[in-house]
């Protein structure tokens, strides 16, 4: 039972019906990375969360160009239009080049988040290799009026652009006039007209490394206008999702939208999609705030906040438990709770692999209803704005089902054949295709375990116990459990 997809849009601040501006079709776009350090956990929640959309949109059918960036100049420190370019500085730290730092990072991303089992983007675009559309786009915004230029540099003129009613301010909810009113005068020290106005273009000082020629001098692009530029090529002047996190709602979003409509007076983006943030300690969790925990600090536990190293396919469970709007908390005891729903999970999903249909018996209806209940309940999560975690509260009920199943507990047979596949496919669907989780062991691992298995067996039937609890000693140190069934020998994943 597949109802109809509503998507909560940060435009409107509803719940909208998902229908594309070309049938059949979806573009999305989402802000990547600024690749100037280790990726951290607070850089999974975007991944995931656009992870699951994308895949979600394409087990519904649409046709779905994925496009995620890569920021490799002009975020300058505190997302101002003042200060040194991240990449720049850390390049100056490591005495290194920017595009060193630039490619390694971004290979360091690519390796880690992988990890996780994100798909690719269709289309990666990186800043530095768009200049010459973001200098079009800049002439463009020049030439409409909503832009000034001044002693090489280029900014966008906010009050002439919300003069005739564009509405600045439309996604974040801020009003402009009470932003002016707050905002702190500089007295003549600024080139700009506002405090407020953003920079389209920036004039290089004589000792910045990262510069490009254009009309107006040598320099670089502003921020906000990389994602406006490489948006427009690779999925038009109008394309239906724009993904990242909340905190680049204000301002980084809300100029992207106003660089959009100076060029051409209309809404760029159908739906604005944000997730929030991973918190530690109730703050936000980020690089430029020194509280992050690194993806590989996870991976091998190398941090003092982490009783011990978690695998990837936990990490992916711990971000997807939570709906993607709401609060996550890091700690390393919710950590601990994700492995064991993780393992949990894996473990019905390993049992469900081997269970066939034993043929028709007399009909358990309870049994029947709940299997169709909690399979319909999870694809009504998942168009319900995509509520990963209400879907997994169900995959847990449909568990619990399959677990009884594999106990011997009643027959296969007390359902319809029918119901027996939907229970198999949907929960095979949504572990690994919608979810996107997977085992940890590799299948190499899985035939050692088996063949230790086998001598478990053969000891508990000559009664030498002292290798019985042998084995049951290697599993547990390795985070497995045997498990012996009324009808076989087993083994799980401890939960």
């Amino acid at each position: 039972m597949e109802n109809e997809l509503v998507v909560f849009n940060s435009l409107s601040g509803k719940k909208e019906s998902f229908s594309p501006i070309q049938e059949g079709k979806v573009g999305m776009y989402v802000c990547g990375p600024t690749v100037y350090g280790e990726p951290h956990l607070g850089n999974t929640r975007p991944a995931i969360t656009f992870d699951i959309v994308n895949r979600y949109l394409k087990h519904l059918g649409y046709d779905v160009t994925y496009v995620r960036n890569i920021t490799d100049v002009g975020h300058l420190e505190a997302d101002s239009d003042d200060g040194e370019d991240k990449i720049a500085k850390k390049a100056r730290e490591e005495q290194q080049e920017p595009i060193e730092i630039a490619k390694y990072y971004t290979a360091r991303y690519h390796e880690v988040i992988r990890k996780l089992n994100v798909l690719d983007p269709d289309v990666e675009p990186r800043a530095t290799e768009h200049i010459q559309e973001q200098i079009a786009l800049v002439e463009q915004i020049l030439k409409n009026g909503f832009a000034y230029e001044v002693n090489g540099s280029v900014y966008f003129d906010l009050e002439k652009y919300n003069s005739d009613g564009r509405g600045y301010g439309q996604l974040s909810g801020r009003v402009l006039e009470d932003m002016k009113a707050g905002s702190r005068s500089l007295d003549g020290q600024d080139e700009k007209r506002s405090a407020l106005d953003f920079a389209l273009w920036k004039k290089a000082s004589p000792t910045h490394i990262m510069r490009w020629p254009s009309p107006w001098s040598d320099g670089y692009p502003g921020w906000h206008l990389e994602c406006s530029a490489m948006s427009k090529k690779y999925l038009g002047e109008q394309f239906d999702i724009h993904g990242g996190g909340m905190d680049l709602k204000f301002p980084h979003h809300e100029a992207e939208i106003a660089q959009c409509k100076a060029c051409k007076n209309q809404e760029p983006v159908k739906y604005w999609m944000h997730n929030n943030m991973i918190t530690i300690n109730g703050q936000k969790m980020g690089k430029s705030l020194g509280n992050f925990i690194t993806l590989q600090e996870l991976y091998d536990g190398g941090h003092q906040l982490l009783e011990s190293a978690y695998a990837p396919m936990t990490v992916r469970f711990f971000v997807m438990q939570a709906h993607y709007r709401g609060t996550l908390d890091f700690s390393n005891e919710a950590l601990v709770a994700a492995k064991k729903g993780f393992n949990k999970l894996i473990n019905a999903f390993k049992v469900l692999q081997t269970l066939e249909y034993s043929g028709e018996e007399t009909l358990n209806e309870k049994q029947e209803a709940n299997i169709n209940r909690f399979s319909d309940a999870c694809f009504i999560a998942m168009n319900d704005d995509f509520n990963t975690a209400q879907a997994i509260a169900n995959l847990f009920n449909l568990s619990k089902t399959i677990n009884a199943f594999n106990n011997g507990n009643f027959s296969t047979g007390v359902v319809k054949e029918s119901t027996f596949n939907k229970l198999k496919e949907t929960f095979t669907l949504f572990v690994s295709d919608i979810l996107g989780l997977k085992e940890e062991l590799v299948e190499e691992e899985k035939r050692q375990i088996q063949t230790r298995l086998e001598v478990y067996q053969k000891a508990k039937e000559t009664k030498e116990y002292d290798i019985v609890d042998t084995i049951r000693a290697e599993f547990k140190e390795k985070g497995l459990v045997v498990r012996d069934l009324k009808h076989k020998i087993d083994w799980a994943y401890e939960e």
